[in-house]
């Protein structure tokens, strides 16, 4: 009350104030506030365009800032996003935009990833074709080359200059949608998996703070893409809601050379440094030499994604990146989690990082492992099907437009319990070790064959019951992007049921699939000749 002083049509400030306001006026830009400013400029543009409370909107982008902002502008006004990897075929982003019914896609011109310039708006292209919803197709500019126009297409940047900086955050209840993220089911299309706005950002908080031991002011490097899960809740949403500084990584783990992590470590100063064991086994190929060249000193964590982690690869982690001396969390959780759910931090000052374990469940996560029929195995030192006993905030609510196939998937196999597809082993210690999906164990009888060295190192390794019948060597598996191999494909093809082989657009390239189902089909003439 003492520094200004109202009067109709008139404000007035003290000289002090004017003088302080100026100081501020001539600092350098806040960047949450200048994401504040796109995000509202771009929320703003996809209202004035008919976007509202409850649309979907596609997004497939890259790692951007303007990738970032279309998200929070999304969640701003109370629409639904769907962010679709930038890599996946025009027929994969159709299926997608189909299955939720976009309003609207948001996308670039261009991608930049690894040296390479790769066209997204093309593939935009042929996508909406086939997608009778798609108002409009918002199109930033990520690279100088020119952009065709056609009759949806909105350029993104000029459309937002002339929007205000301010949009008030629409209100929304705690079970309503934020945003859906498909993953994909064993047959058929691929499921939408549907978060909601409060349990989600409280889940995707806490384990960020928690489990990598986040502190004000820390930099957070996760190197995972916004197309994944890992990027919404540990790119985007848990930082963020952190007040951290995240570190947006558009490029590969061997461009320009494989130091690239390392050097951003340094550049940046990044304090927790979360990746793929995928990413970490490629580059332990190298020499060392890519990775003490560069200060690492800022790190403090480490975390691995995705899948169990190896051993040669926890331990090349750990004292080659680490000097030893960083925490290495290997992290356990899915789509439907919205968060971590088992990993060997938080615990008390001092505990023990079993390596290449995720360990401990996090707070108010109960694992439970089911044997066959379906009870509770009690005990350690038991294997068995890793289900979750209790809900908690951040667990997936449904499967967009079919609540029924949710329920059937994760809730019908074991009553009462989520069920997470995956196999696990509690230790002597009850320490929880994953083992990996229920769906990949093929069950066989135990019959020797005459590839004498492979037989003799499953029976060495495993046990002689596991020894398979038949070996198909092939040039390449196929993985995902993210570096899974998609084994139910290989077990469609070993029995014979490649005319229903589900979704394979989030494989690295499918034409793996077609090498296999020809070397499958060559292996078998063969055979048949030699009886």
């Amino acid at each position: 009350p003492k520094k200004f002083y109202l009067e109709p049509n008139k404000f007035y400030l003290e000289p002090k104030m004017v003088l302080q306001m100026l100081l501020l006026w001539r600092l350098p830009k806040n960047p949450f506030r200048e994401l504040l400013e796109t995000t509202c400029r771009l929320a703003n543009t996809l209202k004035r365009h008919g976007v509202n409370k409850g649309d979907r909107v596609a997004i497939y982008m890259p790692v951007l800032p303007i990738a970032v902002a279309a998200m929070l502008a999304c969640a701003r006004i109370g629409a639904v996003h769907t962010v679709v990897f930038a890599g996946f075929s025009s027929e994969a982003l159709a299926g997608r935009i189909q299955d939720a019914q976009c309003k609207a896609v948001i996308t670039c011109n261009q991608g930049v990833r690894g040296g390479r310039f790769i066209d997204l708006k093309p593939t935009v292209d042929a996508a909406v074709k086939n997608c009778p919803t798609v108002q409009h197709v918002f199109v930033a500019q990520r690279t100088s080359n020119p952009t065709p126009m056609g009759k949806l297409d909105i350029p993104l940047e000029e459309a937002m200059a002339s929007e205000s900086a301010q949009c008030a955050p629409e209100p929304m209840g705690s079970e309503e949608m934020l945003f859906m993220l498909h993953t994909s089911g064993s047959t058929g299309k691929p499921k939408g998996i549907v978060h909601t706005q409060a349990g989600y950002l409280l889940y995707a908080a806490l384990t960020h703070q928690y489990v990598f031991d986040y502190h004000p002011g820390d930099v957070f490097g996760c190197v995972a893409d916004i197309g994944w899960v890992t990027g919404h809740s540990y790119v985007v949403y848990g930082p963020l809601c952190n007040g951290a500084t995240t570190v947006l990584f558009e490029s590969t783990p061997v461009y320009p050379d494989p130091g690239r992590y390392w050097e951003t470590v340094q550049r940046l100063g990044i304090n927790q440094f979360y990746g793929a064991p995928t990413a970490i086994r490629l580059l332990l190929k190298y020499e060392e030499s890519w990775v003490k060249k560069y200060d690492r000193s800022s790190l403090k964590t480490l975390g691995s994604v995705g899948e169990p982690i190896n051993h040669e690869a926890w331990e090349w982690f750990y004292n080659v990146v680490g000097d030893g001396r960083c925490p290495l969390v290997d992290t356990w959780w899915q789509t439907e989690t919205g968060g971590v759910c088992i990993a060997p931090r938080p615990a008390e000052k001092g505990a023990e990082i079993v390596p290449a374990m995720a360990m401990r469940p996090f707070f108010g996560i109960q694992p439970v492992l089911m044997e066959e029929k379906g009870k509770p195995i009690s005990g350690n030192d038991v294997s068995g099907a890793l289900c979750i006993g209790q809900p908690w905030p951040g667990m997936a609510r449904t499967i967009f437009g079919d609540h029924k196939r949710f329920v059937d998937a994760y809730f019908k196999p074991y009553p009462g319990h989520y069920f997470t597809g995956d196999g696990a082993y509690r230790s002597k210690e009850g320490y929880y070790q994953i083992t990996g999906r229920m769906d990949d164990v093929i069950n066989i009888s135990g019959h020797r064959l005459a590839v004498n060295s492979l037989r003799g190192l499953v029976a060495t390794k495993i046990a002689k019951y596991a020894v398979p019948d038949h070996f198909l060597v092939v040039k390449r598996l196929p993985k995902t992007r993210s570096g899974k191999i998609m084994r139910r494909i290989l077990r469609k093809v070993a029995m014979e049921q490649t005319g229903d082989l589900g979704d394979v657009s989030t494989l690295d390239d499918p034409s793996v699939v077609t090498e296999i189902i020809k070397a499958h089909a060559q292996y078998k003439s063969l055979t048949s000749q030699n009886k």
